[in-house]
């Protein structure tokens, strides 16, 4: 039922590149409470205390998984997007570089983080998010994402970083 409700968008934000677009599953309510489920389950397993979401559309996963499994939701955000004290993490895209920050207090070493995001592609920004977890003086409970794109490698990138903490992917596309 999910992976019918993601959509291909060719050549976008460049040429050669195949965007997944969420937004049907988002605007069907069967589909995002099941999506949202998935993910509560992968919190509950992890023993997670609270739930990172990547910007910006990990925004749009995490938050409804964090009140789903009566967790704390962290955004983690694009560099000078949060007022106050942060931590940054500079990372490599397919197509550039860019910064995530996380405010500095949000994490503290007694919880245990579940990184949601929407796509595990090469892995450059969830490997970001979790320096920035450890950085931060938490510990990364798990990587849950909806869908990995398997042929792009993220998941072999992460495991040097993940320290045993699980990755999962609600889809894999080979």
């Amino acid at each position: 039922m999910l992976q019918s409700r993601i959509r291909d968008i060719a050549d976008h934000p460049e040429p050669g590149v195949m965007f997944k677009d969420i937004t049907p599953l988002l605007a069907d309510p069967a589909a995002f409470a099941a999506l949202t489920d998935a993910l509560a389950r992968t919190a509950d397993r992890t023993g997670a205390t609270k739930i990172v979401g990547l910007e910006a559309r990990g925004f749009i996963l995490g938050a409804p998984v964090a009140v789903r499994a009566g967790l704390g939701f962290v955004p983690m955000r694009k560099a000078g997007k949060l007022p106050g004290a942060t931590l940054g993490q500079v990372y490599d895209l397919e197509y550039g570089s860019a910064e995530i920050e996380v405010h500095a207090e949000d994490l503290t070493p007694d919880d245990r983080v579940l990184v949601v995001d929407d796509v595990l592609a090469t892995g450059g920004t969830a490997e970001a998010s979790v320096r920035l977890v450890h950085r931060a003086g938490a510990r990364v409970a798990g990587l849950s994402v909806l869908m990995e794109l398997g042929f792009l490698g993220g998941r072999a990138r992460l495991a040097p970083i993940l320290g045993g903490a699980p990755l999962e992917a609600v889809l894999t596309l080979p």
